[in-house]
């Protein structure tokens, strides 16, 4: 199924984690995976797709990876998409430049999502939901605000910031389409029993 049509869990790579640490992580909990973003602003073109090669040939599909920003290097190497923020090239160059690739738009507001949505983004991230140690200093935007971008857009959202596995199914509950976490896997004592741990609230009641 695609992401238009079941709960998803996206994993946001830490920056702060070696290529090492991040490939071992990854290969252990890629099945509960829907997507695996490489968000490591201090990476050049290279050793991003250095890194790309070396989680390919632990396992990780493709089909899971995702690089922040940099399409050319995404279109390259042939992986599933790109997640564009607000300092990225416009998503409709990105589109139409690098139309074999999905596309994410990192939003904030209804207007940033609705611009997304005419911009013709394939989803929506969405946050931060609660505070999270990644955004310190920043309150969350809350349940309400994420169920107005939900009503507000027809493009599955991706929730992100501060959510734990209890926390899921308030935030799915809101109409959005999976949720994002970056350190409740990767900073885990434990990722991969978090990463079961996720999927089973994101996957409650389907058989």
């Amino acid at each position: 199924m695609g992401i238009e049509t079941r709960k998803q869990l996206h994993l946001i790579s830490s920056g702060i984690q070696s290529v090492e640490e991040l490939v071992k992580i990854s290969k252990s909990v890629y099945p509960y995976l829907d997507m695996l973003h490489l968000r490591e602003k201090q990476w050049t073109g290279k050793e991003m797709a250095v890194a790309i090669d070396r989680l390919v040939a632990a396992g990780v599909p493709l089909t899971k990876l995702c690089v922040n920003d940099r399409a050319d290097i995404a279109f390259m190497k042939n992986v599933r998409g790109v997640q564009i923020g607000h300092q990225s090239a416009d998503i409709s160059l990105v589109k139409s430049a690098f139309p074999s690739l999905q596309i994410g738009a990192s939003v904030h507001s209804v207007e940033e999502a609705q611009q997304a949505m005419i911009s013709r983004a394939d989803y929506l991230l969405y946050g931060n939901i609660y505070s999270t140690s990644s955004k310190r200093g920043m309150p969350g935007r809350g349940l309400a605000s994420l169920e107005k971008v939900v009503q507000s857009v027809p493009l599955p959202t991706i929730a992100i910031g501060g959510i734990t596995p209890e926390r899921v199914c308030e935030v799915t509950g809101t109409g959005a389409k999976g949720v994002a976490v970056l350190s409740g896997i990767l900073l885990s004592k434990d990722p991969l029993d978090a990463a079961r741990s996720y999927y089973k609230q994101l996957h409650r009641g389907v058989r």
